[in-house]
């Protein structure tokens, strides 16, 4: 078995302890704070003789020990492992240093609940996931990619930018080949009017919003956000120093009225929308929304962050503009990524906004991701100026219209007695009512009794208790929605047993 590296260890020769004890005590200290994992493969006999310089003979004899006493376990033709026994049997693992470092309390930070939901949502899908089902937050299906093509594509950038050695940080703004790839399709797709300096590259839209941001906040600015609205998108205004106002809104947007009256009572500095697919109710922002927002934006001086991720999943032929496109003020900074067109790990969005603040965002950007993913947005550029990426949103969005409509259905005919679906056109996730008798603050754990993960329950507003789910349905097959769906009928019949018992 191959063994990339080294075991760094040292022998004092001429002690009083024989070199083949030293050895074995060196590796079961190692093993106990932590330094090598169960599972861990330590070099051969003759590999480590050579290293310490010393006998074969004692490295077995020292390897003989620690499997005797059940530290190492070996295996033929395959080589010494660290047991996982070992840390049973003998001891547990200790830090590897005291947590001394002060943190600075200045900046707002993401609420430990938030990051416990991630890191648990990680941990049961990297160990049970044959097990558990999720309607996630708007995940599209990785198993839809054409991965084939874009392997070919990876493998055109390698050999492109090695041979002309071009693998090293580029313009901060990002590779111009992407650059011109997203400009061609935003000026053909949608209609804008824009040039390579009104377009930067991110790794993915959170990237984008944060920029946006640290850009726009003074301490204390007030920043507009939905009453209900993304919980990632107010915590990173609150990090920046936003003082957070939240404004009405129903199917056809914000409520216009309502924003006005926070505009004159506050100096709003900007407000975040999702057009769309208002996050998470689906509601789709009306034309006569948009350009009313526009005016106002123009008559009380703020700026208007639109995030458009996952815009390109519409399910009907209304193909309402993005408020970038419509305006004229030079007011609006439009966020995007491919990660929902592709699948989440790809890293790649982009900013379209005025000059000034695509140079100031590529002047924060030096400073955090300099070196930027050249092999990455050349093979993005590849996909789209091949037409790869329109073909697979073309097909995609004929797969998720189908799920979509499978899991409408499903709600309708399974679940109406629990809650009450909201309309939506467009987005990978749809939107229930919860009935009154529904339990919000316990329903995650009861899911999770059922083999179900939610999401984001009551996280979705900061002053106000919201009695409903989103339910991501894109990156779930026809049988795995009907399946999810079983799960999440039980685990309301669970509920409604228990409200019946009391």
């Amino acid at each position: 078995m191959l063994r990339p590296w080294n075991l760094n260890m040292e022998v004092v020769r001429g002690s009083a302890t024989p070199i083949h004890i030293q050895i074995a005590e060196t590796i079961i200290d190692e093993i106990q704070r932590g330094r090598f994992l169960p599972g861990s493969v330590l070099p051969g006999t003759r590999e480590l003789s050579n290293q310490l310089s010393i006998n074969r003979k004692t490295v077995v004899q020292a390897y003989d020990e620690l499997i005797s006493k059940g530290w190492l376990t070996t295996e033929s033709k395959r080589g010494t492992f660290v047991s996982s026994r070992g840390l049973m049997v003998n001891q547990q693992p200790k830090t590897i240093q005291p947590d001394n470092i002060q943190i600075s309390p200045k900046k707002h930070r993401l609420p430990s609940t938030m990051m416990a939901g991630v890191t648990h949502v990680e941990q049961t899908n990297a160990s049970s996931s044959a097990n558990y089902l999720s309607f996630s937050e708007d995940d599209s299906d990785a198993r839809l990619i054409p991965y084939q093509v874009i392997a070919r594509c990876m493998r055109h950038a390698v050999t492109t930018l090695t041979r002309n050695n071009k693998l090293y940080c580029t313009d901060a703004k990002g590779s111009i080949i992407l650059r011109k790839a997203i400009l061609n399709m935003l000026n053909m797709e949608i209609g804008l009017s824009a040039e390579l300096d009104n377009i930067c590259i991110l790794r993915g839209s959170q990237m984008g919003l944060f920029l946006a941001a640290r850009l726009l906040i003074e301490e204390d600015d007030s920043i507009v956000v939905e009453q209900l609205s993304s919980p990632i998108a107010r915590e990173t205004f609150k990090n920046c120093g936003a003082n957070l106002l939240y404004v009405a809104h129903n199917e056809s947007g914000i409520l216009l009225e309502s924003l006005e009256k926070l505009c004159i009572n506050h100096p709003v500095r900007a407000i975040y929308v999702t057009p769309h697919h208002q996050m998470p109710t689906g509601a789709v922002m009306s034309i006569d929304n948009r350009k009313g927002l526009l005016k106002l934006a123009q008559r009380y001086n703020f700026v208007i962050i639109e995030d458009g991720s996952g815009s390109e999943f519409s399910y009907t032929k209304d193909n309402l503009r993005p408020l970038i496109q419509l305006d004229k003020s030079g007011r609006v900074i439009y966020i995007s990524s491919f990660s929902k067109i592709l699948a989440s790990g790809f890293r790649v969005g982009y900013m379209v906004a005025p000059t000034t603040v695509i140079k100031h965002c590529a002047s924060d950007i030096t400073l955090i991701d300099r070196q930027g993913n050249a092999l990455l947005e050349h093979a993005v550029a590849e996909l789209l100026e091949s037409g790869e990426i329109k073909r697979h949103i073309t097909k995609s969005i004929k797969i998720y219209q189908a799920r979509k409509t499978h899991l409408t259905h499903l709600i309708e005919s399974e679940l109406a007695e629990f809650c009450t679906l909201s309309s939506s056109n467009s987005g990978l996730g749809l939107w229930i009512d919860l009935a009154p008798h529904i339990q919000t603050d316990l329903i995650l754990k009861d899911a999770e009794k059922q083999k179900l993960k939610l999401y984001y329950i009551n996280q979705y507003s900061e002053h106000c208790q919201v009695s409903g789910l989103r339910l991501g349905f894109a990156h779930l097959n026809l049988d795995e929605i009907t399946l999810a769906v079983e799960y999440l009928k039980n685990t309301f019949m669970y509920q409604s047993a228990i409200v019946l018992r009391a």
